[in-house]
């Protein structure tokens, strides 16, 4: 796509936002903490439908990446081709995931669908940064969800050590996502399920409440697990 194409369809994408915008939502999301320079407030099943009358584009979803509007941000994840995504590009994109909205859109809509999602998987669980951490988490998450085969890739050991040790985190974003990896490891068999309840019951330094309520959660969602 040409540079003066691509910003012809980028006026049009905000011409349909323009006409989808909803000022009530828009100042309930701000007053939510999200921020973004401009936020239309249109939903998601409406950005779907948006992004189909447009052909998926690299160069015009890194414009639309760039900008900081949400609507844009998540119409870059709707409208890059997954299967033309490098590694080099994932990581910059996932560097660029400031809030849990955009995580589930872009896991959703390409990270799940690239060939070296386990790469990421294994590459973010062991970040530093918070963050990223919750991205890995996060992608690990969907990659089970859709039942992907790149998800058997990824080493079991280490994503269990690395969630476990984050139910001990102050964000209450990063434990809810370590759970959740957690949750589908255990569900995956019964040697797995056991391996996660005893790494939660051998935690030191975490509230005995507050363990001892994971620990009835994921029996929960371990009870009919093969």
């Amino acid at each position: 796509m040409e540079q003066e194409s691509t910003y012809t369809v980028l006026r049009q994408i905000r011409t349909d936002l323009r006409l989808s915008m909803d000022g009530v939502v828009a100042a309930s999301m701000r007053a939510k903490g999200i921020n973004y320079r401009l936020i239309f407030g249109v939903n998601i099943p409406r950005l779907k439908e948006i992004s189909k009358k447009y052909r998926p584009d690299k160069t015009l979803a890194e414009v639309l990446w760039k900008e900081n509007v949400r609507e844009l941000k998540i119409l870059a994840t709707m409208l890059y081709p997954a299967d033309g995504m490098s590694k080099e590009t994932a990581e910059r994109w996932g560097a660029g995931i400031d809030n849990q909205e955009i995580r589930e859109q872009i896991c959703r809509n390409i990270f799940q669908e690239v060939a070296f999602a386990d790469q990421l998987v294994g590459g973010w669980t062991e970040s530093e940064d918070e963050s990223t951490r919750t991205t890995g988490y996060w992608l690990f998450a969907r990659l089970c969800i859709v039942r992907s085969e790149t998800a058997a890739r990824i080493s079991k050991p280490l994503l269990l050590r690395h969630a476990a040790e984050d139910l001990k985190s102050e964000s209450l974003l990063l434990r809810q996502s370590a759970l959740n990896v957690l949750k589908f490891l255990g569900q995956s068999s019964k040697e797995h399920a056991a391996e996660v309840l005893q790494s939660v019951e051998l935690l030191e330094g975490i509230n005995e409440i507050s363990k001892s309520e994971m620990l009835d959660l994921l029996r929960f969602e371990f009870e009919y697990t093969d």
